[in-house]
């Protein structure tokens, strides 16, 4: 097995044959993630002729792991994503209420993944719910490991919650906790570090990209030191690490409440490009985007540490478990992240035959049933025949 190699300054060292480990997932993910597969590896061939590969290295998360070795996160995976530094995956089981976590949290905050990245765009073809989608184009920096997703809470009656209340009211003077005795209780931790580490990211991102802004998306008017916090040092690292190219015009930073951007993402689009937010925001945010450019099933995500170089790419909707098995899915959104996956290794060509190969199926009209019902004359393909239309017209491109 070939690995990826880290620089010092988080760069990496890529070579022609390289091992990318892989969960397949649960539910759609047994037809999505085989799919991405044929489609990447097409590309790869089609691109380089035999000279770069893949070499796909199956580990184990969620439902299929539990039931081969009792537990939904195998050390052994965690261990395969830091070695090899760079992975994809299909959607995870994550049950709702009691029982385990997020196996996504847990896989972003033991890499420590700071950074969820989604990319936010239209294709051509694809039915919207806003008259012009086009305007849509919009790369989100979510905060990827603080705030309430850190999963500091006791339940509403457990002697922890009534510990954590009589903290608050005899140590800390709260007396605004309206029904004691019946909350539930959670903490919401924001950091400079944490905040910083992803401002920074956004606004190398967005000058990298001959991006024009980094917009801060907070609720600081209401949580003045958590989310206010996040949009103040927000400002002072820009100014302290990007002070040349804000004064010159190249990078703007500004700010806006995330009730307000909602609006305003929906009214005037065009006027962001790169949004760095907290992860609660980011959750809401990233999805009504793609909710405006056709859905998460062609939403791609990836979470990446910029220090250590590690990524994990993935599916951005859930396991689906109402069609699993039918040969339904959309195998955009592992596909599209995929894409990104083969930008972050610096295979541009490859990723750009995969995008040429979706922006011509959809202009012939051709998707899963999720999107073709709403295309005028629409052609509905199984996930399976869906690829394989891809890999015709991958195989078809002239490189």
């Amino acid at each position: 097995m070939t690995k990826v190699k880290i620089n010092g300054n988080g760069s990496l060292l890529v070579p022609d044959c390289v091992t990318i480990p892989f969960i397949t997932g649960d539910g759609v993910g047994v037809e999505i993630t085989p799919a991405m597969r044929r489609v990447v590896d097409e590309a790869v061939r089609k691109c380089y002729g035999g000279k770069r590969r893949i070499d796909w290295f199956e580990v184990l998360a969620g439902q299929k792991a539990y039931d081969m070795s009792g537990v939904y996160l195998p050390e052994a995976t965690m261990a395969a994503f830091r070695e090899y530094h760079i992975g994809i995956k299909g959607p995870l089981t994550t049950p709702v209420g009691g029982g385990i976590r997020s196996l996504n949290v847990a896989l972003r905050q033991g890499l420590d993944l700071y950074v969820c990245q989604r990319p936010v765009r239209w294709f051509r073809g694809i039915a919207s719910p806003v008259l012009r989608p086009d305007w849509v184009n919009m790369v989100i920096f979510r905060e990827n490991t603080e705030d309430i997703y850190a999963g500091i809470e006791w339940e509403a009656g457990s002697a922890e919650a009534h510990k954590f209340f009589n903290f608050l009211q005899q140590e800390m003077g709260v007396d605004k906790i309206r029904f004691p005795e019946t909350s539930s209780f959670g903490v919401k931790p924001v950091s400079k570090e944490g905040s910083e580490r992803l401002i920074v990211a956004a606004c190398r991102y967005a000058l990298e990209h001959g991006l024009p802004s980094v917009t801060l998306v907070h609720k600081g008017n209401i949580m003045k030191f958590t989310e206010g916090g996040f949009k103040r040092w927000g400002y002072e690292v820009a100014q302290k690490e990007f002070a040349q190219e804000i004064s010159s015009g190249r990078l703007v930073i500004n700010d806006c409440i995330a009730d307000a951007f909602l609006q305003n993402a929906l009214l005037r689009p065009k006027d962001y490009s790169v949004v760095a937010t907290l992860n609660l925001n980011g959750d809401y945010i990233s999805d009504m985007l793609a909710a405006q450019v056709g859905g998460i099933g062609i939403a791609p995500g990836a979470n990446i540490n910029y220090h250590t170089g590690n990524a994990i790419f993935e599916a951005t909707h859930g396991t689906a478990p109402d069609i699993a098995g039918k040969n339904k899915a959309n195998p955009c959104s592992i596909i599209l992240s995929a894409v990104m996956m083969l930008e972050y290794l610096g295979w541009n060509e490859a990723a750009g035959c995969v995008v040429n190969a979706i922006e011509t199926i959809f202009d012939r009209k051709m998707a899963t049933v999720d999107l073709a019902r709403f295309m005028e004359n629409g052609m509905a393909l199984g996930t399976k025949e869906f690829a394989d239309e891809l890999v015709r017209i991958i195989d078809g491109v002239s490189v």
